[in-house]
């Protein structure tokens, strides 16, 4: 069997599942390397696997790297609105042969591991502003008779 390259391999996962944009899979795939490469610097040796919220993790920080306050909005225009999408695709790409996976790799993995919002909306959200309260002149003490 030959093997198929990215861009033919993404025509066919888009054509048979377009819930995400062909963009969102080059930029998972740059997503994993900018991972696996993180991975190296912490942990001085070449990462053989990226388990799924390894790799979800990854997607938060390159992202934010990225489009920074925009994050959310591209990713929304992507299609991809929760940590399962990026799940989805990953299994997409396993299945068209250009991601591997373990035993132990499943869709379970990317449930639910953060929150959208707080992962790309906070971050660029004004700190509260603490107000000091003005208290009112303190009133004299009573007079001892």
């Amino acid at each position: 069997m030959q093997k198929i390259g990215f861009a033919e391999a993404l025509d066919s996962i888009v054509v048979a599942d377009n819930r995400y944009h062909r963009d969102a899979y080059v930029f998972l795939r740059d997503a994993l390397d900018y991972t696996t490469k993180q991975q190296k610097k912490s942990k001085g040796a070449a990462v053989r696997h990226v388990a799924g919220p390894e790799l979800l993790e990854g997607v938060r920080l390159y992202v934010l790297k990225e489009f920074g306050p925009m994050a959310l909005t591209v990713f929304s225009y992507w299609g991809i609105n929760r940590c399962e999408d990026v799940g989805h695709m990953v299994f997409n790409l396993i299945g068209a042969g250009i991601f591997g996976k373990t035993e132990q790799d499943s869709l379970e993995d990317f449930k639910a591991v953060y929150d959208f919002h707080d992962a790309f909306v906070k971050p660029f959200l004004p700190a509260a502003k603490v107000v000091p309260v003005k208290l009112p002149p303190a009133l004299p003490a009573p007079k001892a008779s």
